[in-house]
Formats: structure tokens, sequence, C-alpha cells
């Protein structure tokens, strides 16, 4: 029986060093991007998707690897909405560079969100 409760207790500390070191690498990721943008959802709605691969597209365009997303699920962390004074789903946030500057919707006007976050293309077509 022991045996078994030790060998629970490594596995459960294992997986607690690998959350750590997950954390770890997304913090490196962030301090290190020139753009922090932060997506507010409101779980894997139809809506959230849309604007999560329509960000992920922008961002390839535009900033290439200069860029970290933070996804946040308001679904599991409701409290998280204040800090950045969500009133709608999904909002995009640019926390880097400043300004802070926010978009609420899909993402879809590609042209109403590079304006508003200053995006310019990286390659020239």
């Amino acid at each position: 029986m022991k045996a078994k409760t030790g060998g629970k207790r490594r596995e459960s500390a294992a997986r607690g060093k690998a959350k750590a070191t997950a954390a770890k690498r997304e913090k490196g990721k962030l301090l290190s991007a020139q753009w922090v943008l932060r997506l507010y959802v409101a779980g894997q709605t139809p809506k959230s998707l849309t604007a999560f691969a329509n960000l992920k597209r922008l961002c390839e365009e535009h900033l290439e690897d200069r860029y970290a997303i933070e996804v946040v699920d308001l679904s599991k962390q409701p409290q998280l909405a204040q800090h950045d004074q969500i009133v709608a789903l999904p909002t995009l946030v640019r926390k880097l560079p400043k300004p802070i500057k926010r978009v609420i919707g899909d993402l879809s006007n590609i042209e109403r969100v590079t304006a508003c976050m200053d995006l310019k293309p990286s390659r020239v077509s």
C-alpha cells in the first residue's frame, strides 16, 4: 500500500512540476514578445473560435514571431473581466505595446482590427 501511495505522490509532484515548467515557458514568451494580446472569450462558442482564428491569422501576417496571445475564458474565470474592464465578448486587448487598446467582436473586419490595433503588414506582397 505504501508503495502505491508514494508512487501517486511522485506522479502528482511530476505533474505539478510539468505545469510549473509550462507556466514559466509561457511567461517567458510573454516577456520576450513585443506584442502581448489578450483575447477574452466565453467558452468555445462559434464567435470565440472565429475570433481566435482571425487573431492568429492577423498575427501571423502582421507580427510574425513578435507576439504572444493569451486567451482568457471568462466562463471559467469570470473575476478576470474586471481587470481589463470587459463589457462584451469576445474582446481583444492589446497589452503591449502601450497604450492599451481594445476591439470587441469576432475580429472578422480585418481593416477595422488592423487600424484599431495599429498593425502594419510585416511582409510586402
